[in-house]
């Protein structure tokens, strides 16, 4: 394991690269310094070709958003800037092209929820505690919460979450498809290992060319949506993983993929 101040990298021999949040006394809030190394190993991430991206928290919390101990102690210019940070970190996450899972083990504040709207795929325990709160204090979910938790969720539900700033628990998340699946949290890393090595053993090419269409095409036309479909499946048709997989079926054996990055 790599450590670095309030992060903890995982690497596993299938792909899946593990960022883990390592503030355990602070919930796991974002303090300058984090943020900063949260940039950093999503960045080294993506440079490396991981197959699954997965992201979780220390300790009894996933992320209490952004540090308001260390946002108390900054004059205007200070807190603009560690906003920006938040925000480049929780893009660079949202425009990963490999699959990116959050693991939502506890509390998921503010910009500890935005950082989960983010990925593709969201599991919490049925006790987590999860919501964008900023209207508690007189603020507004400034990374991509306003934006992201509608096209999850649906306007009018984004709306009273963000509107009252108050949670909902994980079961409650998993009924608004707000998350994918709530579980015990006893079984919850059992349950999104499962299901990242699953990911991790498809066609990283196949798996990136679907995250790329789905997210174009919801922002254009069917026609235009079925049109990038079309092209991509041709590349598809003559690539070098879509020939070990039509021979892994004949030999009946499971495939081996090569890797590498979708066009």
């Amino acid at each position: 394991m790599q450590a670095e101040p309030g992060i903890a990298v995982e690497k596993s021999g299938d792909g899946i690269v593990q960022i883990r949040l390592n503030r355990p006394d602070r919930l796991n809030a974002l303090g300058v310094d984090m943020v900063d190394d949260l940039l950093k190993e999503i960045t080294d991430a993506v440079a490396g070709r991981a197959r699954v991206i997965l992201i979780r928290g220390t300790g009894r919390a996933f992320c209490a958003g952004a540090d308001l101990k260390e946002r108390r102690t900054m004059d205007e210019p200070a807190r603009v800037k560690h906003n920006r940070a938040i925000n480049a970190a929780i893009d660079a996450l949202g425009a990963a092209p490999m699959p990116t899972i959050c693991v939502i083990n506890g509390l998921a504040m503010g910009g500890g929820c935005e950082i989960a709207l983010a990925c593709d795929l969201r599991y919490a325990a049925d006790d987590a505690q999860i919501g964008l709160t900023e209207a508690r204090i007189g603020a507004i979910p400034g990374a991509g919460g306003t934006q992201r938790m509608p096209r999850v969720i649906g306007t009018t539900s984004a709306l009273e979450l963000m509107l009252t700033g108050e949670p909902v628990s994980g079961k409650r998340a998993e009924e608004i498809g707000l998350v994918n699946a709530a579980v015990p949290a006893d079984k919850l890393d059992a349950h999104v290992e499962r299901i990242a090595s699953l990911i991790a053993s498809r066609s990283p090419h196949g798996e990136q060319t679907i995250k790329r269409l789905v997210y174009r095409g919801i922002e254009v036309t069917l026609a235009e949506g079925l049109a990038q479909e079309r092209a991509a499946l041709q590349y598809i048709l003559t690539s070098a993983d879509y020939a070990e997989g039509l021979a892994a079926f004949a030999e009946k054996r499971a495939p081996r993929f090569v890797g590498g990055a979708a066009p």
